[in-house]
């Protein structure tokens, strides 16, 4: 009998040096490929096959931006299709950032040639915008809320007015993006904590916040609605509003996607806690490339207490107990029970 999945995409950053190969060990479907190099080459971009094959992981090539978009976007659909449709059926689908463009993909908005042409004209039109964006937790060791933390974080809001913003509402952790001068000082102002943290993100742009304005002017000339095509599953934003199948107004989706979604804050917590309330999906499984989506989806489930886990130790019980209830496509121990 089917059991019913959640899919959750990852954003930005997910693809890294244990990634490489990562498409081209997984991907069944050759003329899927074929499609994303196709675009690619159409725009003078180095393919995904390229950038997946070579011989040793190049930051300055694989973490550039219209690069590190198109492999992300590629394994995601990737992985998306090699789901087992015999075991699970897929009941929704969201993501984390970028990942919302994944999961435009996966529900059918965007065909695959059409959703990478989307993510390198987004990731170009956001790669040269202001600022800057950086990742600071706000739990402690036990996945539990963290009040002090979560109060300094609020405290560098409230310092830097109309310069620093909450750019991702990302489970335990609050990614932050502003001007470079106000994450500068947000970072040194911050304690250090777990020997990692401030942690400025390489490569990222004020994203999600009023800095990406530009971009999403031109975007929305660049992308009319007609587009985008009607949603074959449920998607769940990071506004943590539900686009039903076959029933969505595709100038607001349009306009979600290239505006709000650009210009402020993406509650991937939210969306998760509303998928999971929505859908009471069995399993939910995460796609690659990579892993780290995982933590914050554990710590988004704690926030509500969902089915009894409340702590890091509830999770790791049940993630441990039979067949896990998070499955993620990234690690090999879990993607067996998902292909």
């Amino acid at each position: 009998m089917k059991k019913t999945a959640l899919v959750v995409c990852p954003g930005r950053g997910t693809y890294n040096k244990p990634e490489l190969g990562y498409i081209t060990q997984h991907l069944t479907d050759k003329a899927l490929l074929q499609q994303f190099d196709s675009v690619r080459q159409e725009r003078n971009l180095t393919t995904i096959s390229e950038l997946d094959q070579l011989p040793v992981f190049n930051r300055s090539q694989h973490l550039k931006a219209e690069n590190a978009a198109g492999l992300i976007f590629a394994a995601g659909v990737s992985d998306y299709q090699s789901i087992n449709s015999e075991q699970f059926d897929v009941v929704a689908v969201t993501g984390n950032s970028m990942g919302w463009y994944t999961a435009l993909g996966c529900a059918g908005v965007l065909a695959p040639d059409t959703g990478m042409q989307l993510v390198i004209d987004m990731a170009q039109l956001t790669a040269g915008g202001a600022g800057a964006q950086f990742i600071y937790p706000v739990i402690d060791e036990n996945w539990q809320p963290d009040p002090q933390r979560i109060a300094l974080v609020q405290q560098q809001l409230a310092q830097h007015q109309d310069e620093l913003y909450m750019s991702i509402v990302y489970g335990g952790y609050a990614v932050l993006a502003g001007t470079e001068t106000a994450v500068k000082s947000a970072i040194a102002a911050l304690p250090p904590c777990d020997d990692r943290f401030p942690l400025l993100l390489p490569g990222h742009a004020g994203f999600h916040t009023r800095l990406m304005q530009s971009a999403s002017d031109k975007a929305l000339n660049l992308w009319p609605a007609q587009q985008f095509s009607q949603p074959k599953l449920p998607l769940i934003d990071g506004k943590g509003h539900i686009w039903p199948a076959l029933g969505s107004s595709l100038s607001a989706l349009q306009h979600y996607t290239l505006q709000h979604q650009v210009c402020q804050t993406y509650d991937f917590s939210l969306a998760l806690q509303t998928a999971v309330k929505e859908f009471a999906p069995e399993h939910i499984i995460l796609l690659g490339p990579g892993g780290a989506l995982g933590g914050a989806v554990a710590q988004s489930l704690i926030q509500i207490n969902w089915q009894g886990i409340g702590s890091k130790q509830d999770f790791v019980a049940a993630q441990q107990a039979g067949l896990p209830y998070i499955l993620s496509m990234g690690l090999p121990e879990q993607r067996v029970h998902c292909v």
